[in-house]
């Protein structure tokens, strides 16, 4: 197959939220009972979610949602982690329980979570069919040796990552957080960043599950020799997917530029949905204008990406764990900016 396009039609650009609410969203905001400016970086929450409504006030972000995206990954047998890739069909039977750190927080904070598996190596008897129904394959290939996915499959990916967003936004969503699971995966998400940013490995690889010295040298050296091994392939988005993503990253590009393109604003998590999403605005261009940083991951890959999107995260934690964890951690604080932004008294009404 030699046509290298996603395999849907990707409006170029998405259209941006709206400028016009934005700036009168920031008119209300400097209006409010209150020194000016002195609700700091609420105020810009607010007045981004009002751009994405093309609201002003802001309406209240009732109906949060959160994806979670689960998938293993060939390189993890190469000595990349800190954790047997075992760990994630456990985790998955986790977060069936409600027991995981991320369906805790989405229980506190009156998030809808939903975790689908696209590649988990594991057949997940027992877990419900809701789950399982979109698997692509049983990991991915070994992305320093060989691509991914091939074609199809990452066709696959894309298609259920489209299927799983509009079912979301169907259901009515104010805010989508895409969360991720799978051991292995911040290999291929430095990969992607590196490939996205024109950066070498060595800044952008990270400890992921907590490899250092020579572990994290040696993952280090095979994000190196993967971006190597791809070359100038890479520079297509499409192609970089299929030979440096899996099923689960794939399907986390299609979920963002969907809701994009629905006008959803998406609270980004840790460095696995920037890659995603760094990717996303590669694709179809405008992705990013709907995307805020929940929190800032200690993941190098991860800080550098935002720096180049100018996005300052929600909070700043020293999380690690993924899952969409962090950025379910910021849910009240943007809740918080949208109500004081309808609800504060007006100076002129004192």
């Amino acid at each position: 197959m030699t046509d290298t396009a996603p395999p849907v039609a990707v409006p170029t650009p998405i259209p941006a939220p709206d400028q016009r609410a934005e700036r009168l969203a920031r008119e209300h905001l400097d209006g409010l009972a209150k020194p000016l400016g002195s609700l700091g970086r609420l105020e810009d929450l607010a007045a981004w979610i009002s751009a994405c409504q093309g609201s002003v006030p802001a309406r209240p972000l009732d109906r949060v949602r959160a994806i979670v995206l689960a998938g293993d990954h060939g390189v993890a047998e190469h000595g990349v982690s800190a954790y047997p890739r075992e760990v994630t069909p456990a985790m998955v039977r986790t977060f069936v329980a409600g027991r995981a750190a991320a369906t805790v927080l989405a229980a506190q904070h009156g998030v809808d979570l939903r975790i689908y598996d696209l590649g988990v190596d594991d057949d997940l008897s027992g877990v419900p069919e809701e789950v399982t129904r979109y698997k692509v394959r049983r990991s991915s290939a070994p992305l320093h040796l060989t691509d991914a996915l091939t074609e199809g499959e990452a066709r696959r990916a894309w298609d259920a990552g489209v299927a799983i967003t509009e079912r979301v936004i169907a259901d009515g969503t104010d805010l989508l957080i895409v969360g991720d699971l799978g051991i292995g995966n911040t290999t291929p998400s430095a990969c992607l960043i590196a490939a996205s940013l024109g950066l070498p490995a060595e800044l952008v690889t990270g400890a992921g599950t907590g490899v250092a010295g020579e572990a994290l040298q040696h993952k280090t050296a095979l994000v190196a020799t993967a971006l190597e091994r791809v070359g100038e392939r890479a520079q297509d988005p499409w192609q970089r997917l299929v030979a440096l993503g899996s099923a689960d990253l794939v399907a986390g590009v299609a979920t963002m530029v969907t809701a994009a393109n629905a006008g959803v604003p998406i609270l980004l998590d840790g460095l696995i949905a920037v890659a995603e999403a760094v990717t996303a605005e590669d694709l179809a261009p405008g992705v990013m204008a709907w995307c805020r940083a929940g929190h800032r991951s200690t993941e190098p890959g991860q800080r550098l990406a935002l720096e180049k999107f100018g996005l300052v995260p929600v909070v700043d934690a020293s999380m690690r764990l993924g899952e969409g964890s962090g950025a379910l951690a910021a849910v009240p604080l943007v809740r918080s900016a949208v109500l004081l932004m309808g609800s504060m008294a007006l100076l002129s009404d004192l």
